[in-house]
């Protein structure tokens, strides 16, 4: 009892946390904020959009009502070198005409974000409608907006404990110390609008979920459904969320044939086949609206044609600079950077100290080359339950930053 006192202090911690910065940063940053607030109104109107379409006029009233020239600007080029007062703190009067202008340039705006996957835009617009219902405008549906958030971290400490006790059941400085990272973690997504905070939610109940089933010789029609929906939440949480779900795939099917290989696959087919009907059928039913609407099974086309980006060949790939020692470290030192503090920009700098991004990057690679070592090592006495389930942190780890690493070289 007193260890779970102890979680729930870490959830509360973390909600604070969330809380305080969410409430600091103004509107709208430089991390698509403004396209995720565009999409969240589209949905909170029923609207699944069927291509790249322009924002919304509700949408662009509150972006020019709301947004801060902070992250992008510099107060230099302002008189006495000071930004301006925000618009929503003047009379309307004073900046009528600005509004306006502003309005029609942002609704002339496209939003190159519309085939992303609903979960989190389907949850932002329900708040929406219902704190519009409950007489909430203005400001206040904005921070509201972003204070969901604030229980996404929540969930997020307690999966991690959950993932920690159930990986680590006798390591008390683990069952405690993953949760508590989690609680204090500085990354700047979750003080935004945006869809990569459900992303870390729905893996981490997949992950807990997939190390169940490979802990069980007889699984449960019950733990497969929870599998089935986590794996599918995953996938519509965000796109690039497919490297973790090919890695899912994987360990199911080497669950199957684990089952194959014991003779224990007859007993186990009905739970397995609800597995693959839940997962399959949901996920295969947004690629496959997603391939109807926008060309192509992940909706990236479209977007990447809009944005100017032109796909290399692949006979081309290998005279990118990461593959030189110099862009391999410039690739992993700013993308394990960003994974612990996210990219905020002020004044037209990154938030990151030079020395702070350093000692990211180096423990990065340092404790999980240290975990990979004891795994590989057959010196050290790793239990089964354990090495399979840090094998599968691991591999998803690897699929993550291999299928960026890809993205970087494609495009």
């Amino acid at each position: 009892m007193k260890e779970r006192n102890i979680i729930f202090l870490l959830c509360c911690l973390a909600a604070i946390h969330v809380f305080i910065f969410s409430a600091a940063f103004p509107f709208f940053n430089n991390v698509d904020e403004p396209i995720h607030f565009d999409l969240v109104v589209k949905y909170s109107h029923g609207h699944v959009p069927r291509a790249l379409e322009p924002l919304l006029p509700e949408s662009a009233e509150f972006l020019s009502l709301y947004t801060s020239m902070a992250y992008l600007g510099e107060p230099d080029i302002f008189p006495n070198h000071q930004f301006p007062p925000p618009p929503w703190t003047q009379p309307v009067e004073t900046v009528r005409q600005n509004l306006l202008v502003n309005e029609t340039a942002w609704q002339q705006q496209t939003n190159y974000e519309s085939s992303q996957p609903p979960l989190y835009y389907a949850l932002g617009g329900g708040y929406w409608r219902f704190a519009k219902a409950c007489g909430f405008h203005g400001g206040l549906l904005l921070y509201g907006l972003r204070f969901l958030n604030i229980f996404f971290v929540a969930a997020l400490v307690w999966l991690g404990y959950c993932a920690a006790r159930l990986i680590f059941p006798e390591n008390l400085f683990l069952r405690l110390g993953v949760p508590a990272l989690l609680a204090f973690i500085p990354q700047s997504a979750f003080y935004s609008i945006n869809n990569d905070v459900l992303s870390p939610i729905c893996f981490g109940a997949a992950f807990i979920c997939l190390v169940r089933l490979l802990q069980t010789d007889a699984p449960s029609i019950r733990l497969t459904t929870f599998t089935g929906l986590a794996l599918a939440a995953t996938l519509l949480a965000k796109m690039t969320n497919l490297p973790l779900f090919l890695v899912s795939i994987a360990v199911v099917l080497f669950k199957i044939w684990s089952f194959a290989k014991t003779g224990k696959l007859r007993a186990s087919l009905p739970a397995i086949t609800m597995l693959i009907l839940i997962a399959g059928l949901i996920a295969g039913s947004w690629l496959a609206w997603t391939k109807y609407n926008f060309g192509d099974y992940t909706g990236a086309s479209v977007k990447i044609k809009h944005l100017g980006w032109t796909p290399k060949p692949f006979g081309e790939w290998w005279h990118h600079p990461i593959f030189t020692p110099h862009g391999i470290w410039t690739f992993l030192s700013g993308l394990l950077a960003t994974f612990w503090q996210g990219e905020f920009w002020w004044h037209r700098q990154p938030m990151a100290l030079p020395i702070i991004d350093l000692i990211y990057v180096i423990s990065s690679i340092g404790l999980v080359a240290l975990a990979l070592v004891n795994l590989l090592s057959r010196d050290k006495i790793i239990a089964r339950p354990q090495r399979q389930a840090l094998w599968l942190g691991f591999w998803s780890f690897f699929a993550s930053v291999a299928f960026f690493w890809f993205l970087f070289d494609y495009l």
